[in-house]
């Protein structure tokens, strides 16, 4: 893509992780949505995740929590933690818009060292998630990670399966 055709002014400030915040709220689902439906051409509605209608007592309770990467006041990527168990969370919402992926910018792996500084913090000692079979660039950064494939019947009870997912994965949190 032509840099100067980009909604995004390059360059320009660093990417900024901070926790979600109520005014973020139409543009985390525009942006989730896009890179669900749009590019990734996945079946999913935001009828199918009501959560995103309700971030704030959704995610970020308990020991979970949902952060927001930007670029000055553009929002360029997403990711949550949902805690279901006293010491153990899923990896949920990781989306970065086509532009700020890649080293360059290391959107993703800012999101992902927020994720898990909080993480350890709070004494989680696992973190799951489930990706599509196709998503094959989040799979290596996952692997990259320290993540490990695991079957799905060896999830845990309280594992919030997604319908769409088909590859699950999991991480130990060393002490």
């Amino acid at each position: 893509m032509n840099r100067l055709a980009s909604p995004f002014n390059f360059p320009s400030g660093e990417i900024i992780i901070e926790e979600f915040s109520s005014g973020l709220q139409q543009q985390v689902i525009d942006l989730i949505l896009g890179i669900q439906q749009n590019e990734f051409h996945v079946p999913i509605t935001l009828d199918d995740q009501p959560d995103l209608l309700s971030i704030p007592s959704f995610y970020q309770k308990e020991k979970g929590n949902f952060w927001i990467a930007r670029q000055d006041e553009k929002l360029v990527g997403t990711i949550a933690l949902l805690s279901f168990s006293d010491e153990q969370a899923a990896l949920r919402k990781m989306f970065v818009h086509k532009d700020f992926r890649g080293k360059e910018y290391g959107t993703a792996q800012k999101l992902f060292d927020a994720l898990l500084n909080w993480s350890e913090e709070r004494g989680i000692e696992k973190i799951y998630l489930g990706t599509l079979q196709h998503m094959h660039r989040a799979q290596s950064f996952y692997r990259r990670n320290h993540f490990v494939e695991v079957r799905k019947e060896d999830l845990p009870p309280l594992y919030p399966i997604m319908h769409v997912d088909s590859l699950f994965f999991e991480l130990t949190l060393l002490k």
